[in-house]
């Protein structure tokens, strides 16, 4: 089965390679490599991979309509793991996945793939934990979201 959240023309590598290294994930969202994400030392800044991962689950968490006008959430730890310099102009495929879901707060895992590279060049984790607009304290992610997200996760 097709993943549900992936451009035709990364779905089309992915269908022609059964052991490419972006099998399994719900959502692969595509990232341009601007001129400006990369720093002195002519890569992509460490801290760009931050950006790229919010990007990625933006996208994930709208693909299940994860937002709503009584919830917000807040990151409460983030990691990133760089394996080979990226560099302009390249597009990064980041793979993005709920690794775990807790009572308020989904822990999400990322895979950086560079397609000029054509290997993994960052891999990386996040914390989100939802909150109530009105009281501030941390609010349950509902039995109906849940087993959306489940059912997201398990596409093949």
């Amino acid at each position: 089965m097709k993943a549900l959240a992936i451009l035709p023309e990364t779905q089309e590598v992915l269908d022609k390679d059964k052991n490419h290294p972006m099998h399994g994930f719900a959502v692969i969202y595509s990232q341009q490599v601007a001129w400006g994400d990369m720093d002195a030392f002519g890569h992509v800044n460490n801290v760009v991979y931050y950006t790229y991962a919010q990007n990625a689950r933006i996208y994930y968490n709208s693909q299940l309509n994860l937002f709503n006008e009584n919830t917000f959430s807040v990151m409460a730890a983030s990691s990133c793991q760089y394996f080979k310099p990226v560099t302009h102009p390249d597009t990064l495929w980041i793979g993005v996945r709920v690794k775990n879901i807790g009572n308020a707060s989904l822990i999400h895992e990322y895979i950086y793939y560079s397609t000029v590279l054509n290997t993994i060049v960052a891999k990386g984790e996040s914390v989100l934990v939802y909150l109530d607009k009105t009281s501030g304290k941390k609010k349950n992610i509902d039995d109906t979201k849940k087993a959306a997200i489940i059912a997201f996760e398990s596409f093949n």
